[in-house]
């Protein structure tokens, strides 16, 4: 033991060469752990197009807590660390980088696009990985990943080719949800929705009056509708009625459909299939004709007569003009108030259209699997294969996978994994494994790339089944641990396809954690000037302090509150664990030795404290609910180890008949306090066990007692 302890652990210091001792110790790699029980997570990765935040050093701080509690109890324990492509998220953030420097994505070749975005990612993976060690997390990183790692393509390919085959992908011509500045379709969870208000139209259509938000669409008419049971229009239904448009006298025809609402406007409305989902829904039903008039830019196209060319809002407000001109406006209500789908990243009112996009069939079952993918991940659920740590996760995962609808995987970008699918002359379809037909230089290959979620739900085995035996001993991964933010769009995907592809669950338990917020409960966001760097906080507080403070007090599934006070409290927590040690060291002579023996009634009392807290701290690990376990461990820190104990030992230390005594036991509650705490404050504690064993063996591959 050294003789000299030092007055203050510098954080700033210190906490690098650490853990460059913990990475030459080669603790983080499971391989090097004669265990035959294991424990696994896999870091849900980050996407490889910025810095990381404060949600995730919260995440880092509940994972890290966990593989090295697991380290402790002798797991052979795995935390695979790697970085998403994240497709369309990334490609934004690329379109901006290249918006202040005067440039476009649409002015450059596709090939181009893809090498400046690749070394883009390759360079913030770089800078994701500084950060996740500055946060102290113990991931392998020999088994690092990336979603376009060749291995990783090749696994989606080969998931592609399987459901292709079981007839659960497929190609069709279905309304989705078009976003004009970007380009792209997007998946509906993709999609906000926004109440605005816009005035709502009634429009003379011949003898009937119809309501409607959107006049502009009204070239792409091809029915009017009526419900069959509104007893004012039953004798118009099934005929042709003469109207007059801005483009001169035209016919149409009146149907009836149950999806009408006689208490909607006039009880009438236009059947525009190519610009409204359930319009194509109503088609499709009568057999009616698509008639596409707005273009992939938001612009009237041919079918538009004068109006070509004209944006969305242009076109409108110059056909209401025109209509009323012609008298074909009966009234306007100025203030209708309704919701509308807009992109999530670019805040742009979503485009219907009809396109042939590719298709995964989310609750139709399988030529060769037999069930559907859905019921795949309920069944999971309900047979407790998998755990949700948190009962209301549960039930939200239930109620969206009820009302699931097929999923379009199919996006207009140059960055991703592009689709293995070719065409031949004939329009016949070949889909590979990734590797290019005989004949490639006569087909046409398929220039969509996947949605990055189709890919980024492949995570569990592609990753794991790239390295040895991993997939075997690894898979299911003991938990999952991530936000409710992307519990639809990756939990419950990476729940479908890992069951398909595997034949079992991907996770034993799912801890849903929440968003980080600021001391006044609001969510951070630059707007509020409420954003909180995770980097700068180390730097100033010590990691340990930012990690202990993001826990402490926060439940599974709730949105944990973080500020600088609470920051500095957990700080002043550290010290006070680096105090005590100092005390120990500066108290005790070089021989004693790490052992405790009852004497007095206040060992006796420290003793069933420690125990009881060990308990505690064991069984909150166990259920996942690491508060109480930082909770309890703060209490005994500080009031039944520091404020009790020790202050009842210094006269203890001063008599011969209990002074080696009580020497032994302040050196093992010392370490047994450092063992349970290095989940939480690992830099500190490791510190610490350093300075008492002369650099001999890490804290962190030290054994649970």
């Amino acid at each position: 033991m050294k003789s000299e302890f030092p007055k203050r652990f510098d954080h700033q210091a210190m906490e690098p060469v650490i853990y460059q001792k913990w990475l030459e110790s080669g603790g983080f790699n499971p391989d090097n752990s004669a265990s035959t029980e294991s424990r696994s997570l896999l870091q849900p990765p980050p996407n490889a197009n910025g810095l990381l935040h404060i949600g995730h050093a919260y995440e880092v701080a509940i994972q890290d807590a966990l593989v090295r509690y697991w380290r402790l109890r002798g797991y052979k324990t795995l935390w695979q660390p790697g970085v998403d492509h994240a497709g369309f998220e990334t490609q934004v953030v690329f379109e901006k980088k290249l918006e202040k420097e005067g440039r476009s994505r649409f002015g450059m070749d596709r090939e181009e696009l893809f090498k400046e975005i690749f070394e883009f990612s390759v360079a913030n993976q770089k800078n994701i990985r500084q950060q996740l060690e500055r946060l102290g997390a113990s991931c392998d990183w020999s088994r690092f990943r990336f979603t376009l790692d060749p291995p990783f393509v090749k696994t989606v390919y080969q998931t592609f080719k399987q459901l292709y085959d079981d007839g659960l992908i497929y190609r069709a011509k279905r309304p989705v949800n078009w976003c004009t500045k970007h380009q792209t379709v997007l998946s509906d969870l993709e999609t906000e929705e926004r109440i605005q208000t816009d005035p709502l139209y009634y429009i003379k259509y011949g003898p009937l009056t119809l309501a409607t938000v959107r006049p502009e669409t009204k070239f792409g008419d091809t029915a009017v509708a009526v419900n069959p049971n509104d007893e004012r229009y039953k004798d118009y239904i099934g005929k042709t009625i003469d109207i007059e448009t801005v483009l001169g006298p035209a016919q149409i025809t009146v149907i009836s459909d149950d999806y009408v609402k006689p208490e909607f406007g006039t009880g009438v409305v236009k059947i525009t299939p190519s610009h409204d989902p359930n319009d194509f829904e109503i088609a499709e039903r009568h057999k009616l004709p698509l008639k596409e008039v707005i273009d992939q830019y938001g612009r009237m196209n041919d079918l538009a007569g004068p109006y070509k060319g004209m944006k969305i809002n242009e076109a409108r407000e110059k056909v209401v003009a025109d209509m009323q001109k012609k008298g074909l406006i009966e009234k306007i209500d100025e203030n209708y108030s309704h919701a509308v789908k807009v992109c999530y990243k670019c805040k742009t009112i979503i485009e219907p259209r009809i396109l042939d996009q590719w298709w995964l069939a989310l609750t139709r079952p399988g030529k060769q699997s037999g069930k559907t993918l859905r019921d795949l991940a309920l069944d999971s659920v309900k047979t407790g294969e998998t755990k949700f740590v948190t009962d209301r996760y549960a039930n939200q995962f239930y109620r969206w996978m009820e009302s699931l609808k097929d999923w379009p995987l199919s996006r207009q970008l140059a960055w991703g994994i592009q689709l293995p699918v070719w065409y031949d002359k004939n329009g016949k379809v070949i889909v590979t494994e990734g590797e290019l037909p005989t004949n490639a230089d006569e087909l046409t290959r398929e220039t969509d790339v996947f949605d990055t979620w189709f890919s980024s739900c492949q995570w569990p085995f592609a990753t794991l089944g790239n390295h040895n035996n991993d997939l075997e001993i690894f898979y299911p991964t003991t938990a999952l641990v991530t936000g409710y933010d992307i519990l639809f769009f990756w939990v419950s995907r990476m729940m479908m396809l890992s069951i398909y592809t595997q034949g079992k669950t991907p996770y034993g338990s799912i801890y849903i954690h929440g968003l980080v917020r600021d001391q006044d409960r609001q969510k951070m966001s630059k707007s509020k000037g409420n954003v909180m760097d995770p980097l700068g906080v180390a730097d100033e507080y010590g990691a340990d302090a930012m990690r202990m403070a993001l826990l402490f007090g926060a439940a599974p599934g709730t949105d944990p509150v973080i500020s600088e006070e609470k920051i500095r409290g957990m700080r002043n927590f550290t010290t006070k664990l680096w105090n005590i040690a100092r005390f120990i060291t500066m108290s005790i002579s070089d021989t004693a030795k790490a052992q405790f023996i009852e004497v007095t009634d206040a060992d006796n009392a420290v003793k069933k404290a420690l125990e009881s807290t060990k308990q505690t701290v064991e069984q909150a690990f166990d259920s996942y609910q690491l508060h109480i376990a930082a909770e309890a461990l703060y209490d005994f820190i500080w009031h039944d180890f520091a404020d009790t104990y020790i202050e009842d030992t210094k006269e203890h230390l001063q008599h011969p008949e209990t002074k080696e005594s009580t020497e032994g036991n302040l050196l093992w509650l010392l370490e047994q306090s450092l063992i349970m705490m290095h989940p939480f404050v690992p830099f500190v504690s490791e510190a610490i066990w350093i300075e008492l064993h002369d650099s001999t063996g890490h804290l962190m591959n030290q054994k649970w007692q």
